[in-house]
């Protein structure tokens, strides 16, 4: 059975912990402590045959053997293969659980659009769900090997509910390779169909509903087989499994007590039992352990998946939904706030310490601007307010063109002259030193004019200014005759 641990630590307090580190079901103490007794055994034995079986020159030579394997320790990166190989398989563990097909949403859209209150409308809605069991159950015996040992062959899938005789012969004689735990959608379809002729689903949008929640419910199912299928790359595992063992291989030999080998060397202090690679072993081997357990979570581990509860909690959930609690409802009534404008549940003794606390605004919304009163005024914006600039966009802008400046569009039109200006002359560029002076003079004189005029000016004025330089007086009639007849002349 799972265990489930959650309520311990609902509150984080002193030693709330610590106080499940004396639990054995489902602990790393169960998980570790055979391969742990052989370690300790091993590493025992080659501690006795060191001090009281050798001689000093094999001593010596144990040393020398000794000091090489706790060098190639550090050789193995431990923290990092077992990191990334338990990550992957936590994720794999989640996705796997998440797969699990439920009926509810499935049930849910059965019991709202399969109508009729007699008995060919309970049949429909009945079959239909227990059909979706079927699949699931069909799945599951193909995975978990709890389910396997309840539904051990047809007869008892048949002898609990979820299929009858006549559906296990038509199971039987549709040959396939493969798994077939998608046979009982495929009647879903079929009967769903039937049902709308019927009349009994009203519209094709609550058959495409219920098609669409069928779909999910099916891919889940199909999940869980590609997860028994595919699995992790065995040459992974085995990588992990022989850097764990070949770690504590050479930590037998290399964690050993040495004495030293030159008369009047100080030698490393004599501790007997090696706290530091205990609990080394502990660490790596547990979270191996940890890996192996989950790796396949349809077993029959302390935490695996409770596969047969979940058979049993579907089923009756979705009978009951789609069977008791069809258009089964309670009276609807005005609730208890109907005359009140803010609604407002009473609390507890135990809880009215929350009622104290001021409801969450904003993490901005006490927040005071004391320090600088000014930047709290409201002003209008104008045209003529000064702009700021920063020195690396204007020195962006005045590179681009010389004629173009922040300052001419703020003006608005005021910018127009200078930009006929420099397309209608060919001779001015950009690179020329002698118009950039010239637009810097004509802008300092229409900064100084601004300045000193009481007002700006007015649009007639502006108009004055965008005339063109030259202007060309239109000829008369008198002229035109003059020149036709003069044209007409030998």
């Amino acid at each position: 059975m799972t265990v489930s641990y959650t309520l311990k630590v609902a509150n984080s307090r002193f030693g709330g912990f610590s106080k499940l580190l004396f639990r054995w079901k489902g602990s790393i103490y169960k998980l570790l402590y055979k391969e742990f007794i052989v370690f300790v055994v091993l590493y025992a034995l080659l501690s006795i045959v060191y001090r009281r079986l050798l001689t000093e020159e094999q001593k010596r030579l144990y040393t020398k053997v000794a000091q090489y394997c706790n060098r190639s320790t550090d050789l193995i990166p431990m923290s990092f293969v077992l990191g990334f190989y338990v990550t992957l398989i936590v994720n794999r563990w989640w996705a796997q659980y998440t797969s699990i097909p439920l009926p509810d949403q499935l049930m849910c859209v059965i019991s709202s659009n399969v109508h009729g209150k007699d008995e060919r409308g309970r049949i429909l809605r009945r079959t239909l769900v227990r059909y979706a069991n079927l699949s699931a159950v069909l799945i599951l015996r193909s995975v978990s090997t709890r389910v396997l040992k309840r539904f051990p062959t047809m007869d008892h899938v048949v002898e609990a509910g979820f299929m009858t005789q006549d559906e296990r012969k038509q199971f039987e004689s549709l040959y396939s390779d493969f798994n077939k735990y998608w046979i009982p959608c495929v009647w879903f379809t079929n009967l769903a169909a039937q049902a709308r002729r019927d009349g009994r689903i009203r519209d094709d949008v609550a058959l495409r509903l219920l098609m669409d929640e069928l779909n999910l419910y099916r891919a889940k199912c199909s999940m869980l087989f590609h997860y028994d299928w595919i699995s992790i790359p065995l040459v992974y595992t085995q990588v992990v499994t022989i850097a764990v063992y070949s770690f504590f291989a050479f930590c037998l030999i290399g964690r050993q007590f040495l004495e030293p080998l030159e008369p009047g060397q100080e030698g490393d202090l004599d501790m007997y039992i090696p706290l530091s690679t205990l609990l080394q072993f502990f660490f790596y081997a547990g979270w191996l352990k940890v890996a192996e357990q989950i790796i396949n979570p349809f077993g029959e581990d302390d935490d695996d998946f409770e596969t047969n509860k979940l058979i049993d909690r579907n089923l009756q959930v979705s009978l009951l939904s789609v069977d008791d609690m069809y258009q089964n409802l309670p009276p609807a009534t005005k609730d208890k706030y109907w005359n009140e404008s803010t609604a407002q549940p009473p609390y507890t003794i135990a809880t009215a310490a929350e009622t104290l606390k001021p409801s969450f605004l904003g993490s901005t919304f006490d927040m005071r601007m004391t320090e600088d009163m000014e930047q709290t005024q409201p002003v209008e914006a104008s045209p003529n307010m000064a702009r700021m600039q920063t020195p690396l966009l204007s020195r962006f802008l005045a590179a681009a063109s010389p004629a173009i400046s922040i300052k001419n569009f703020g003006r608005g039109g005021r910018a127009t002259p200078h930009l006929r200006r420099a397309r209608g002359d060919s001779t001015v560029h950009s690179e020329d030193p002698e118009a950039v002076s010239r637009i810097e003079e004509e802008e300092t004189e229409d900064e100084e004019s601004q300045r000193g005029s009481p007002c700006s000016p007015s649009a007639s004025d502006r108009q004055k200014e965008e005339l063109p330089l030259i202007q060309v007086e239109a000829p008369s009639s008198e002229s035109i005759e003059a020149e036709q007849s003069g044209a007409g002349k030998p």
